[in-house]
């Protein structure tokens, strides 16, 4: 049987703090949410959990002093911190104290679901499953992309594009999701960069494998025999 997820939500905002935690009971994971680090540190003593999304700003304890409270009492379960988008010092600060990802302000629900479920997996020992989608199969144990059975080079962003819009097919990405996804903070990146790695990929797979939404994003097509 199937193990469920369970997460505790550390965020003080009232207003996205339902809204995440209704997410997440959407997306059937169980998620236990509090407002404050004293909430969450008796949560922690009292339930198990899988993985803790901690927004930084709660007000009886900074977020970072809680994490190195938690890693110095021992405490490994995975973390994802949620960060304004210009808070680069707190970025740094919370990798540096043990943090295992962290998602800027705004963020799209569902990137946010699969970076649960990557950081789940990867503490548990769990692959990633291949994911087949018609001709195309990516096998993400070997970082390996084939097509009609044959190996398909593809440089590391090639590669992470191609997994981002393969984890939802037909879902629409918006730049600034795949820029957030694909690059450090610290990275410069000329305004075509993504336009560019969509080009190469459609030179690669076919041109037709991913779809262009107007002055949205990009998209990876269904193939009809998927």
């Amino acid at each position: 049987m199937r193990k469920v997820m369970k997460v505790l939500l550390v965020e003080d905002d009232p207003l996205l703090g339902q809204g995440l935690h209704s997410a997440m009971k959407q997306h059937r994971i169980p998620a236990e949410w509090v407002t404050n680090a004293a909430e969450a540190l008796g949560a922690l003593r009292s339930s198990d959990f899988d993985a803790l999304v901690l927004d930084l700003g709660l007000p009886d304890l900074d977020g970072i002093e809680l994490l190195k409270r938690l890693r110095g009492n021992g405490h490994q379960l995975p973390v994802l911190i949620l960060t304004a988008r210009d808070g680069i010092s707190e970025r740094v600060r919370g990798l540096d104290t043990g943090a295992d990802d962290f998602l800027a302000k705004p963020f799209d629900i569902d990137e946010l679901m699969a970076r649960l479920r990557a950081l789940v997996r990867r503490s548990s020992g769990i692959a990633t499953p291949t994911i087949q989608l018609g001709e195309l199969e990516i096998i993400p144990s070997h970082h390996r992309v084939e097509l009609r059975g044959q190996e398909v080079a593809l440089n590391r962003h090639e590669y992470q594009l191609l997994t981002l819009l393969a984890s939802s097919p037909g879902r629409v990405f918006s730049r600034e999701t795949i820029i957030d996804h694909l690059y450090r903070w610290d990275e410069e990146i000329e305004s075509n960069t993504i336009e560019v790695h969509v080009h190469h990929l459609r030179r690669k797979l076919g041109r037709e494998l991913i779809g262009t939404v107007r002055g949205i994003g990009y998209r990876l097509v269904i193939p009809e025999n998927a």
